[in-house]
């Protein structure tokens, strides 16, 4: 797979500090809620600030930040293994919607992508992140136009062969892939030429878990919708499998599996007759943090736009590696065996 590179504008991103690493003598830092700061040091290497692995060639791309559909007849989803972090919450009825956050590792193609929804777009704005999503309501379009955030909506771009494509595999609203290679072309379109900087999130390889052991957790949806996580030792990450089905890449069919698996309670609130919702991602709450084959019972928090886990008031860190974040209102049962 191919990194997203933009060395035909680099003399343009550094003058508007669209980077992904902070580089201080080889350190990468995080500001948590408490003024502590959590320190990976890799001597002249920097990490990568979503998954805290090494970043072998220094690359300064931005976050691209992708809706992806989930529903049936969207399965498998293309470029999903590639992906550093994905929340995942729900969007209309019981079916969930994914925000897949890509920076270590772009792939070429990705999708199926989906309309906007608010509360993704909060997420996406609290990593500075390339906001990429296809169609979205008048109030909808209007949030996102008034919020500052840098997006690129491919209802303007449809089927136009070079940024958005559709398959004849599949019946729309679930066949609109984005392309990669387009992306440059969009942003400088749109004349974006100011980026803020990404802080990275604390991570630690060392840290001693406690918590209680978890061969799996279920999240239920519905009667008939279910995730699951199942803790796989060997391979040494949580593989998600969904409505019964091994979650995998429709690119290459890797399994998704992931280091970090974060579930948090938060607000929802039904605001149509379509059962989109509001969800409330500032007020905080319960939820559960699973590492290495241990569930952790945690309280969230949002700090500067970001969704971390705190235990007896102290910010927790996450493994180097990639990480799933589930969002779900109060009513979802969730069970671990």
């Amino acid at each position: 797979m191919r990194k997203l590179t933009f060395l035909l504008v680099l003399t343009l991103l550094a003058a508007c500090g669209w980077f992904g690493v902070d580089r201080e003598e080889g350190s990468v830092t995080d500001q948590t809620a408490d003024d502590e700061r959590v320190i990976i040091n890799e001597g002249e290497q920097t990490v990568f600030p979503l998954t805290g692995e090494i970043n072998p060639d220094q690359q300064n791309d931005p976050i691209v930040a992708v809706m992806i559909n989930n529903h049936q007849n969207a399965r498998p989803q293309a470029g999903l293994s590639k992906a550093d972090v994905v929340y995942e919450a729900l969007a209309e009825g019981s079916i969930t919607r994914f925000l897949a956050l890509f920076h270590s590792d772009i792939p070429d193609t990705i999708g199926p992508v989906r309309s906007a929804r608010p509360y993704f777009l909060e997420l996406a704005d609290g990593w500075n992140a390339l906001y990429i999503y296809h169609g979205a309501s008048t109030a909808i379009q209007k949030q996102v136009t008034t919020s500052g955030v840098s997006y690129l909506n491919g209802s303007i771009y449809d089927n136009n062969g070079w940024l958005f494509q559709r398959t004849s595999d599949r019946k729309a609203p679930h066949n609109s892939y984005l392309i990669t290679d387009g992306i440059l072309q969009a942003a400088s379109n749109k004349g974006y030429t100011s980026f803020k900087r990404h802080e990275p999130l604390p991570f630690d390889s060392e840290q001693e878990l406690d918590g209680k052991p978890v061969n799996r957790m279920a999240i239920r949806y519905a009667e008939a919708q279910q995730v699951l996580f199942n803790w796989k030792e060997r391979s040494g990450f949580f593989q998600r499998s969904s409505d019964g089905e091994t979650t995998i890449d429709a690119a290459d069919g890797t399994a998704i599996g992931v280091e970090n698996v974060l579930v948090i309670r938060a607000g929802h609130k039904v605001i149509d007759t379509k059962g989109r919702r509001a969800v409330d991602l500032k007020s905080g709450g319960d939820g559960w943090l699973l590492q290495k084959g241990i569930r952790k019972e945690i309280q969230w928090r949002n700090i500067d736009g970001r969704l971390l886990p705190f235990a007896d008031g102290k910010a927790l860190a996450f493994l180097p590696g990639k990480t799933w974040v589930n969002i779900i209102p109060s009513s979802v049962e969730v069970r671990f065996d």
